[in-house]
């Protein structure tokens, strides 16, 4: 077990990603909280983890409540030796059509709220603790009509390593899960059924020399790698999880013969 005694606060933890991760953290031995502003999916995601896990209603924009879930989950599990930031959301924002509400939810919930929930935890992370936040392909693919949202992520690749270099002096690592297109319910709206859900795959999968979409638990395996002490000495690092679409897109499979 890689997590044996570690306790793990995963935010978002009620869907996709983070549920994956909140998962495979368990079933690794850690102790886990999850969070999620959704109480409804929040209470599905604690039934189906059992009763291991402490599912906490908090939303990364109300930075009090935040602040306030975190504390009653080190008091209830002890201080932190994992924190995935994981929560965010995606949405279009186009040239010519966007509204400066439609802009700033993105921004307030995609990186200011993953800078608040470090802050939020570091009071309860215990020296050569992990944090690890969570990514996107879309900081360097250029997609259009995504400002908002690739400019959240590019301001979390930059953070996460500003963070690295800050936290050092206590041996905290942070470090970046970087997820191509993946296989969750943020889909849902434009893949409403398994038909759509299959062309959306062999589109996304198409732009990959791998040929598919991540699946979460993919993505899960990643951030354990950064929960555990097999990366004791890796700090400002990403792992990115997109079949090779942002390292070798010439090999994807759209490009090939037959």
């Amino acid at each position: 077990m890689r997590l044996k005694n570690k306790v793990a606060l995963i935010t978002g933890g009620n869907s996709g990603i983070g549920l994956a991760t909140a998962r495979l953290f368990l079933a690794e031995g850690a102790k886990v909280a999850i969070t999620g502003r959704n109480a409804k999916t929040l209470a599905e995601a604690a039934a189906e983890l059992g009763g291991d896990v402490l599912a906490l209603q908090a939303d990364t924009t109300d930075i009090p409540g935040m602040e306030k879930a975190f504390a009653e989950a080190a008091q209830k599990l002890g201080n932190f030796d994992v924190v995935f930031a994981n929560a965010g959301i995606g949405g279009d924002t186009p040239l010519g059509n966007t509204t400066l509400e439609q802009f700033e939810t993105i921004v307030r919930i995609n990186f200011t709220g993953v800078f608040f929930t470090v802050q939020a935890a570091l009071p309860y992370l215990n020296d050569g603790a992990s944090v690890i936040l969570n990514g996107s392909v879309h900081a360097v693919l250029g997609i259009p009509g995504a400002s908002a949202y690739a400019g959240t992520k590019g301001a979390v690749r930059a953070m996460t390593r500003n963070l690295a270099s800050e936290l050092a002096p206590r041996a905290i690592r942070v470090n970046q899960v970087t997820p191509g297109a993946t296989k969750t319910p943020i889909w849902n709206p434009r893949a409403p059924t398994p038909d759509a859900m299959d062309a959306l795959e062999a589109r996304f999968g198409g732009m990959s020399p791998l040929g598919r979409m991540s699946e979460a638990d993919e993505i899960a395996s990643a951030a354990l790698y950064f929960a555990s002490d097999d990366s004791t000495n890796v700090t400002a690092m990403e792992i990115t999880v997109d079949g090779g679409a942002i390292n070798a897109p010439a090999g994807a499979k759209m490009f090939r013969q037959g």
